[in-house]
């Protein structure tokens, strides 16, 4: 490289910034350099030569090139693919991709301990305990002293005395673990006719070396995982790296019991649950190439794999998938971008394949593998329709006399139940019955939810709470405060009252204290240590509950109104998945949804089992109002702690909107929140053809409209949420 680069910086503007090259130093596009900016050094990437627009003398050098691999070529396309895409500053993306800074630095050297050669000291005392530490360590590698003294059974401090008695000696070290290495040729479990020929045309997707996508369509229980497991076993044959991404690893307890059975060994994690040493060594692992399997949230996407020959997004329909705060992606989409850039296979798995995905797969644009069946001949569960109408619950009470029925004879049967709601919290909304008052968050336009386990009224959005009030608010009326509606916690009370033997469990995500204390939870129903859960979606996909017999939806109308385009495929989606819990491995399942409305689209379609009949639906009415996938759509969103700004920004924006022909601009509109964490918001919508090129549309009307300082835009292509 010439005298300059441009080193780009993992910060929320700017392009990069050009720095001059000491002589000494040799600079290449993708190495990581320390560079000053202001008063403070920064580590960048240097991502291409430097321009002349300065003059030398304003040219500041590179501090130092770290002794890291350089970022590889298809990272930093990848970087800039989704800063245009999302419109979003390249150096914010980067520090997606840079989230472990240590990482890029050595690692600092551990203090270990072994025998010097020869024979102890004769005028040393060895005493019993360290006897037992001399015995484990002639046969035992260096060592930090506590792992000494924790396989010795001694304390540290008699490891310590022991050198300073010249019975050991100290060195130091850089440890840098090894991940465990998958096994491809572990034995598998057989797979059925139709899982075998899914399997063999991932497998030669995956020989072919190119970039090709694959919807894995399969109905819960068929064995998806088996398939794709093939898939990745494939790729480690060939030397190459696997990432499989999952929306919630909560999800990964099974998963990862499944993939050390096929595979003999565990895959790398990567999650929020990590301690800062493991993400470091997972990061370096992942970048030598020495993990080579990486199952984890969406973040991993940006994990610096060195020869990635595979991708796989599971459950690929999971609104889980897409970041709605900083850059705003979906990173089933752009691990598709990535898979292309890698020159890799990616395969997208789900039960309830996303619509975008099947009309992808209907055009041609992905290939389709389908499994029907349940594996092992296992029969689907039967879905009914409760008609809340007809059998209301008790007064007071929100389980219906014939799921109760249901609940007792799979209890007195040794199965177990399981009760889904999708609303986490005892009830979502706390009303005075003397004034009407109902209790809201001060800083979002939201009800405070009453969480009882916690004995605090908590906001979902801001996470504000306070203690439930004995005095309404308003009125001051005493005791007048009464929760309505149910959450989990409520139904967990109900059940109580109905069935105290049973051994009954809560599972939501603000019950459980991280990814490893979700794992034992799903191991505890597994092994059918419980008889009843009552659970959020949490529990609704990717689990295998052998003993589950039963799934009752405490409110299958939840989610089916609103302004969201997505929330009828959403809630099938969902009831269709949560449905598919029961009747796994022994013996016939049933779900049993409580609505109010039996007649909607979606519960007949969940009745009847007419899943392509409900899509068929679902793309006329999207292709006719030219909504997404057969239209495009970008939200833009004003905020600002003072309202009249906003209004001001938001008419502003809409006086600037373009005005072409298949192009539309809706509002501004409040937002459904329109008070989020203290700041007043704004909505526009930005409707298109599928064809138009949106980013180019929005950057030339963003660039038309200087806004305020004190109004914040946030610009979300692709949006899932409307709220």
């Amino acid at each position: 490289m010439s005298s300059r680069a441009r080193v780009l910086l993992p910060l929320p503007v700017g392009d990069g910034y050009d720095y001059a090259i000491p002589a000494d130093m040799r600079i290449a596009e993708g190495d990581f350099v320390e560079v000053p900016l202001g008063r403070r050094r920064l580590i960048g990437v240097v991502w291409g030569e430097g321009t002349a627009a300065l003059a030398a003398e304003r040219i500041k050098p590179i501090a130092g090139k770290l002794p890291t691999q350089p970022m590889a070529p298809a990272m930093r396309r990848l970087i800039d693919w989704i800063a245009r895409y999302t419109l979003s500053p390249p150096g914010a993306v980067l520090r997606m991709a840079m989230s472990v800074p240590d990482a890029l630095l050595p690692a600092k050297p551990t203090l270990l301990y072994r025998l010097p050669p020869g024979t102890p000291p004769a005028d040393v005392k060895l005493t019993p305990a360290r006897k037992r530490a001399l015995q484990f360590m002639a046969e035992a590698p260096a060592l930090p002293a506590a792992d000494i003294a924790r396989a010795a059974g001694i304390g540290v401090g008699v490891v310590k005395g022991m050198q300073t008695a010249g019975l050991i000696e100290p060195e130091w070290q850089t440890i840098e673990p090894l991940p465990q290495q998958p096994d491809p040729a572990h034995p598998g479990p057989e797979l059925s006719g139709s899982q075998a020929e899914a399997a063999r045309a991932l497998v030669a997707a995956v020989e072919e070396r190119d970039f090709a996508v694959t919807l894995l369509d399969g109905v819960p229980g068929a064995g998806k995982t088996e398939v794709y497991f093939e898939a990745v076993a494939a790729a480690l044959r060939q030397g190459r790296q696997v990432l499989v991404l999952l929306p919630e690893i909560a999800l990964s307890a099974q998963w990862l019991r499944r993939f050390e059975q096929r595979f003999g060994a565990l895959p790398c994690e990567w999650h929020s649950d990590l301690t800062g040493l493991e993400r470091r060594r997972g990061w370096r692992a992942v970048q030598s190439g020495a993990a080579r399997v990486v199952v984890g949230a969406r973040s991993a996407l940006f994990l610096p794999f060195r020869d990635l020959g595979l991708i796989v997004v599971d459950e690929e329909h999971e609104s889980a998938f897409k970041q709605e705060d900083g850059v705003i992606y979906n990173a089933r989409d752009m691990a598709i971008v990535r898979a292309r850039l890698e020159n890799a296979p990616a395969i997208l798995v789900s039960a309830t394949p996303s619509l975008e995905s099947v009309v992808n797969a209907e055009s041609g644009r992905y290939a389709l593998q389908h499994l029907p069946a349940r594996h092992g001949g296992a029969a689907m569960a039967s879905i009914e329709a409760i008609d809340l109408r007809r059998h209301p619950p008790q007064r007071g009470q929100f389980l219906s006399p014939p799921l109760l029925q249901a609940i007792a004879g799979t209890l007195q049967a040794g199965k177990q139940a399981l009760l889904f709601i999708n609303r986490r919290g005892y009830a979502p909304l706390t009303l005075c019955r003397t004034c009407g008052h109902r209790v809201e968050c001060p800083n979002c336009t939201a009800w405070l939810v009453e969480h009882r386990f916690r004995g605090r009224l908590i906001c979902h959005h801001c996470g504000f709470n306070q203690a439930r009030p004995t005095h309404c608010p308003s009125c001051s009326a005493e005791d007048s405060l009464v929760a309505c509606g149910p959450g989990v916690e409520r139904l967990h009370e109900e059940v109580r009252l109905h069935f105290p033997e049973a051994r009954a469990m809560v599972l939501a995500s603000d019950l459980i204290g991280g990814p490893r204390a979700a794992q034992e939870l799903i191991r505890q129903i597994a092994e059918h240590e419980v008889d009843l859960v009552i659970g959020t979606q949490i529990v609704a996909k990717g689990h295998h509950f052998p003993d589950l017999a039963l799934v009752g939806v405490g409110d299958a109308d939840l989610g089916l109104s609103g302004g969201d385009l997505r929330a009828a495929e959403r809630t099938f989606q969902l009831l269709y998945q949560v449905a598919g819990r029961a009747g796994r491995a022994n013996g016939d399942g049933k779900a049993l949804l409580q609505t109010w409305q039996p007649e909607h689209p979606v519960i007949q379609a969940l009745a009847s089992g007419q899943r392509e009949r409900f899509l068929s639906a679902e793309k006329q009415a999207r292709a006719a109002a030219g909504m997404p996938p057969y239209g495009r759509l970008a939200a833009l969103i004003l905020s600002s702690a003072d309202e009249s700004q906003v209004d001001a920004a938001a008419r502003a924006l809409a006086s600037a909107a373009p005005h072409f022909e298949g192009v539309r601009v809706l509002g501004p509109a409040p937002a459904p929140l329109a008070l989020l964490r203290g700041r007043h918001r704004r909505r526009l919508l930005l409707k298109t053809r599928r064809e138009v090129d949106i980013q180019a549309i929005l950057l030339q009307w963003l660039a038309s409209v200087s806004l305020p300082g004190s109004v914040r835009l946030q610009v979300d292509v692709d949006p899932y949420s409307f709220l």
